[in-house]
């Protein structure tokens, strides 16, 4: 069995680096085109109550997704790495591994979503009305677990496999159905947001049905294998702990709007929880961007510290860098020069909604860049096989809001708990910046040959 081909001799660093941030950015985008669409037509068809029943099942289902690639970017890291050191028994083994974990993990999430989801809706102060709404989004990805957590694993896994173009391409036939089938389950049919749970977790299958035929087909030397002979606890606890640090991130963001959640209910209405989650998805679409920029880094970053060529490492890390910073303040600039055009996507018959709306993307959004470069740091280190400082940017990117979120709103109110975030990232953006910018040039002083443009042979 061989591996991937290696990229061609011509391609340079910046060559590389698009070729595989283009399709992991429009990957994420599309990927966020699944909630974002829940909103809209949410938005539209339920209202306010529904965009905040929504935003409170959302911190719930989001960890599956979280599950997927924490499973898939682990794994794909593992993959990436052995094409690196042309070592396809590594890869094969990396792939049998992330199939034994999606399942297992499945069914313990499962009995969590079933039985703990209405108490997860209760701790954010949902009342009857949004819980009842909410429940039926919970409930139905809890029975699905085993197809959101596949789905948030495969394009990774796929990507990985370089074949970054096919993982784009299951997932935007997956939102287009998404789309279609939102229309229909909302709109015509009036399910609400069980019509919203229910055509997304149709829409993930297609993209779990088609990384199966994919990994069958000869456009990969890989095969997935559903088969428990020869998984080892080690291989699996290598992944998890390489894929931990984005779990974390996902956990988060979860716990994060969680928390706004009940601060919102205490110190404001079921209105302005409504307006957090138009933010949120306003929010959304950069931090997608981010990830996606950073996910696009990773093979390459991986494939260049397999091949001992830190030079590359460096100038793709840098790359990655600006591009975060530029797309954080674009958007933000658009944000506040067309806010109303924005929010009336999801919108449009509520003026005290688009309000509260504007205000929270002024803010909250204002240090979103800075959000992103923290995203793309954790990344790195785990891109470079250091687990255990990307876990600990995580974590501590949860940990300093919490006195923000318990105090600001204490003096502030309302304002307080929109200020929490960018306060929080700020803070902690004056750490991990420069932890990032010190292992890159340390990581440069190796005495190791780099290649630029790109020579190494398949």
């Amino acid at each position: 069995m061989q591996l991937a081909q290696s990229p061609p001799p011509s391609l340079t660093i910046s060559q590389n680096f698009w070729r595989y941030a283009i399709p992991s950015i429009a990957a994420m985008l599309v990927t966020g085109i699944y909630q974002i669409v829940d909103g809209i037509f949410v938005g539209h068809y339920v209202g306010y109550q529904g965009l905040a029943a929504i935003n409170m099942a959302w911190p719930i289902t989001y960890l599956l997704s979280g599950l997927g690639l924490m499973i898939g970017i682990g794994s794909g890291t593992l993959i990436s790495i052995a094409r690196g050191e042309q070592n396809p028994q590594h890869a094969q083994r990396a792939l049998d591994h992330a199939v034994f974990l999606i399942a297992t993990v499945s069914i313990v999430a499962l009995g969590l979503f079933v039985h703990f989801g209405e108490s997860l809706l209760a701790i954010q102060g949902a009342n009857h009305t949004i819980k009842a709404l909410a429940l039926q989004y919970v409930q139905s990805f809890g029975w699905a677990a085993l197809i959101t957590i596949f789905a948030g694993a495969m394009p990774m896994l796929i990507r990985n496999d370089d074949s970054p173009k096919i993982a784009t391409s299951l997932l935007i036939a997956g939102a287009l159905a998404n789309i279609g089938l939102d229309y229909l389950f909302i709109g015509v049919f009036n399910w609400q947001l069980k019509g919203a749970a229910i055509a997304t977790i149709i829409a993930q299958s297609i993209t779990v049905i088609g990384g199966i035929v994919y990994f069958c087909s000869a456009y990969s030397p890989l095969r997935i294998r559903f088969s428990i002979i020869n998984i080892q606890f080690s291989h699996c606890w290598k992944i998890i702990s390489l894929g931990s640090s984005v779990l974390i991130m996902y956990l988060y963001a979860s716990f994060v709007v969680a928390l706004h959640n009940y601060q919102f209910m205490q110190y404001g209405t079921e209105l302005t929880v409504g307006a957090f989650a138009i933010v949120g998805y306003m929010m959304t679409l950069y931090y997608l961007v981010s990830e996606g920029i950073a996910e696009g880094m990773q093979p390459p970053v991986s494939y260049y510290y397999g091949a001992k060529q830190p030079i590359n490492i460096k100038k793709t890390a840098y790359l990655a860098i600006k591009v975060t910073i530029i797309a954080g303040i674009t958007w933000f600039a658009l944000l506040h020069s067309f806010p109303r055009t924005l929010i009336g996507l999801f919108n449009s018959d509520n003026p005290a909604l688009t309000g509260e709306a504007i205000a929270g993307i002024k803010l909250h959004l204002f240090a979103m860049f800075l959000d992103g470069l923290i995203v793309l740091a954790t990344v790195y280190f785990m891109s470079v096989d250091k687990a255990g400082k990307a876990l600990a940017i995580s974590v501590s990117n949860m940990l300093v809001q919490l006195p923000f979120l318990y105090f600001l709103p204490q003096w502030l109110g309302v304002k307080g708990v929109w200020l929490s975030m960018p306060l929080s990232t700020i803070l902690l953006s004056f750490i991990v910046i420069p932890m990032l910018w010190i292992d890159i040039r340390q990581r440069c002083k190796e005495n190791t040959t780099d290649i630029e443009p790109l020579t190494l042979q398949p």
